[in-house]
């Protein structure tokens, strides 16, 4: 099954990003001189992916204008600009944009460096609709850049992911890019509700899947985390 859709979450406050989002949306602040958004569309129009849904709400006029020119992926625009809605929210709103097929979700502030292979189309690649709702890239929380934490997931044998429970540490974190079956989406709540939702049932299904990327991942939540990915950038 080719993927051709994409759903870039572009609509957050960017609040810990503070003082660079002050004056533009954090989807614009730059990396390595490319907007943050840029690297995201990159990679996809890279992976084949024909139409990316970007959802828009603080300073969404200077999203809308910044993407205006772009040809590949097209861009559709999915309006938050009333109600801040959450990841999972955010997809559910846009259920009339993104089919039925599986889709693409990438978070505007995920970057990455390519190590054997390239990470992306090797996602695609191994989503398999009979065994899986969702698949998450998923990194090595110990080999990424601007990260400190205890992981978010463990993962078995057969790649099925589970949860970190409260006293542990575990060695998997999410990458901000899934393929998940957009019709998730629809069983979520009224309102802003965050994919953690979706992703808890389908643990419990058995049918939530991890891919573990090569390379390095860039944690960039922060001013300083955003600093030590362009430090270990010119390393490079």
């Amino acid at each position: 099954m080719k993927i051709k859709r994409a759903m870039v979450m572009a609509a957050g406050k960017g609040t810990r990003m503070r003082p660079l989002t002050d004056t533009m949306p954090k989807p614009l602040v730059p990396f390595m001189g490319v907007p943050l958004i840029d690297h995201v569309l990159d990679r996809l129009e890279e992976a084949g992916i024909e139409e990316a849904i970007v959802n828009v709400h603080r300073f969404a006029d200077q999203v809308e204008a910044h993407l205006a020119g772009r040809r590949s992926p097209r861009i559709v625009i999915s309006d938050e600009r009333e109600r801040l809605l959450d990841t999972g929210g955010g997809a559910k709103q846009a259920l009339h944009l993104l089919g039925e097929d599986p889709i693409v979700t990438f978070n505007s502030d995920s970057v990455w460096v390519e190590g054997l292979g390239s990470n992306l189309p090797g996602l695609l690649s191994a989503f398999d609709p009979e065994r899986m709702d969702a698949l998450l890239m998923i990194a090595d929380a110990v080999r990424t850049i601007g990260y400190v934490g205890r992981g978010d997931f463990q993962m078995d044998g057969l790649g099925r992911l589970t949860r970190r429970g409260p006293s542990e540490t575990v060695p998997f974190m999410f990458a901000g890019v899934q393929v998940i079956k957009p019709q998730l989406f629809a069983e979520g709540p009224d309102g802003a509700f965050s994919t953690n939702l979706i992703w808890d049932r389908l643990i419990e299904a058995g049918r939530l899947f991890g891919q573990r990327m090569s390379g390095t991942w860039m944690h960039v939540g922060t001013a300083e985390d955003l600093d030590a990915a362009e430090e270990f950038m010119r390393k490079l």
